[in-house]
């Protein structure tokens, strides 16, 4: 048994191999060198000069910065929560195995596959407050159309907004697939003993799909953390950077201001941010299923 292990462990790497070796090619070693690079003051043209911390103490004191990380957090609280549950209250309403369900969830996932270009253009069609289809309907109505792209207080909303229709279909498809692991002689038992919506609900659904929750929320923070197409081609950061975020701050000091030293010191720091929101979500699911 012994003389076995060690060709059969070389079998598994021979097969993984050329899996590792993309793996580390396309990400592992970018996020070496970018975390190099992050310690150099480095232009676009290759010149570079150490700085050591530098580029992240200039973040750490900069208030575009600083208010383009508060853009990034309220977007991903304004967006995951309600997509989350918008998305699980649509999987349980289709989770039906009929025509008109199957109608319905083609349409709602229809959206996911447009390109952000063509969902910031539908969206600037209806929330131009000059011509847009809302502005429309308050003229219509005898009121004034709000300006939803050009008020600080109103822009992070509308991007919210225009995220969770354009992101709500993949979530559906995973609670669906959630929902159909589930088996249907559990609910049978619990209709018998006259259980509830929302007691099966409780007790039944939800702790099956837990995982499932689980993933969609980490999924959609992940995403919602590198929101940068919305914000971009809306407003491009407006008004006032108001909508600025996180990955478009890194795309205007690289690309605008050729610092890539800088940009990239950026970078990190979102990847530390990505990274700790995760683990910490992951932390709290898992430590409430023990206590459990």
């Amino acid at each position: 048994m012994k003389s076995g292990g060690a060709p059969r462990r070389l079998e598994g790497l021979a097969f993984v191999a050329p899996f590792l070796l993309l793996y580390g090619v396309v990400l592992i070693w970018p996020l070496l060198m970018g975390i190099g690079i992050s310690f150099h003051r480095a232009d676009l043209f290759g010149a570079r000069e150490w700085i050591g911390l530098g580029n992240y103490a200039t973040a750490l004191a900069d208030p575009v910065v600083h208010q383009a990380i508060g853009n990034t957090l309220l977007l991903a609280l304004l967006i995951v929560p309600p997509l989350t549950a918008l998305a699980l209250l649509l999987a349980l309403a289709l989770n039906r195995a009929t025509r008109g369900a199957a109608v319905f969830r083609g349409i709602f996932f229809s959206s996911s596959v447009l390109s952000v270009t063509i969902v910031t253009l539908i969206w600037r069609f209806i929330l131009t407050p000059d011509a847009g289809l809302l502005a429309v309907a308050a003229d219509a109505l005898g009121r004034e159309p709000l300006p939803f792209l050009s008020d600080q207080a109103l822009v992070i909303p509308a991007i919210a907004i225009t995220t969770i229709w354009w992101s709500l279909g993949f979530p559906i498809m995973l609670f669906l697939a959630g929902l159909q692991q589930v088996p249907a002689d559990v609910y049978e038992a619990a209709a018998l003993d006259r259980a509830g919506r929302w007691t099966t609900f409780r007790h039944i659904t939800l702790p099956a799909i837990r995982r499932t929750l689980l993933l969609v929320v980490m999924l959609q923070t992940v995403g919602q953390l590198q929101l940068f197409g919305q914000a971009q081609l809306l407003t491009g950061g407006g008004p006032g950077g108001g909508a600025r975020t996180i990955v478009l701050a890194i795309f205007e000091v690289a690309f605008g201001r050729w610092e890539r030293g800088y940009a990239t010191a950026l970078a990190e720091i979102l990847f530390a941010m990505i990274l700790v929101v995760t683990l910490l979500q992951y932390w709290l699911v898992t430590r409430r299923e023990d206590a459990g």
